[in-house]
C-alpha cells in the first residue's frame, strides 16, 4: 500500500517546491506544470494508472487535482473503482471514511463555485474596462503609415517571407495586416 503524491502548478514560472515539501513522505510523486483546464495532463494520467488497490493518492489542495466539480467527481469515481483513497492535506480530507467523502464533495462544489465567481468577476472587469474606453490586448506593432507601406509592397509582389523579415512579424500577423484586421482605425 503506497502513498502516491501528485503536484501541479499552472505555469512554467511557478514553483512546485511548496507542494513537493508537503508531499515529501510519499513513496512516489508525480508532478507537472500544466493548467488545470488542459487536457494534456500526462503526469496525472500516469499517476492514475500507477495507483493500485489500497494505495492513497495525496495532493496538497483539491484545485491541484481537478479542473471542475465534474472532473473532481469523475476522478473520485475512478479512484473508488480502483479502491484508492484520496488524501487532501491542506483541507484535511481523507476519503477512507464517510465524513471525509462528505467533506470532499462539499469542498469540491465550493471550489467550482469560486472558480465560476472568479470568471464572472473577470468578465465584468473586462466589460467595465471596455465601457471606459480602455484598450485591451496587445498594442499594434505597425503604425498606420507602416500598414499602408506593407500593403503597397505586397501589391508590388514582395513575398510574405520578405515582409515578415522586414517588419519582424509572424506570417499570421502579416496576413492580418494585409486583410486590414490589425489596421489602425482613423479617428473620427
Amino acid at each position: 500500500m503506497a502513498v502516491v503524491g501528485y503536484a501541479r502548478v499552472s505555469s512554467v514560472g511557478q514553483s512546485l517546491d511548496v507542494q513537493l515539501h508537503k508531499l515529501k513522505d510519499c513513496d512516489k510523486i508525480f508532478q507537472e506544470k500544466r493548467t488545470g483546464t488542459s487536457n494534456q495532463r500526462t503526469r496525472l494520467k500516469a499517476c492514475l494508472e500507477y495507483v493500485r488497490e489500497g494505495d492513497t493518492l495525496m495532493v496538497t489542495r483539491l484545485d491541484r487535482l481537478a479542473r471542475s466539480t465534474l472532473h473532481l467527481c469523475q476522478l473520485a469515481e475512478q479512484l473508488a473503482r480502483k479502491q484508492v483513497n484520496l488524501q487532501v492535506l491542506d483541507q484535511n480530507i481523507h476519503t477512507q471514511d464517510a465524513t471525509g467523502r462528505l467533506l470532499f464533495n462539499m469542498l469540491g462544489a465550493i471550489a467550482q463555485f469560486e472558480t465560476e465567481i472568479r470568471a464572472e468577476r473577470q468578465m465584468d472587469g473586462i466589460q467595465n474596462a471596455k465601457a471606459r474606453g480602455v484598450s485591451l490586448g496587445r498594442s499594434k506593432t505597425l503604425t498606420e503609415k507602416q500598414c499602408l507601406e506593407l500593403r503597397q509592397k505586397r501589391q508590388r509582389g514582395v513575398l510574405i517571407k520578405t515582409l515578415m523579415e522586414d517588419y519582424k512579424l509572424s506570417k499570421a500577423s502579416v496576413y492580418r495586416y494585409l486583410d486590414g484586421i490589425n489596421a489602425i482605425q482613423p479617428a473620427d
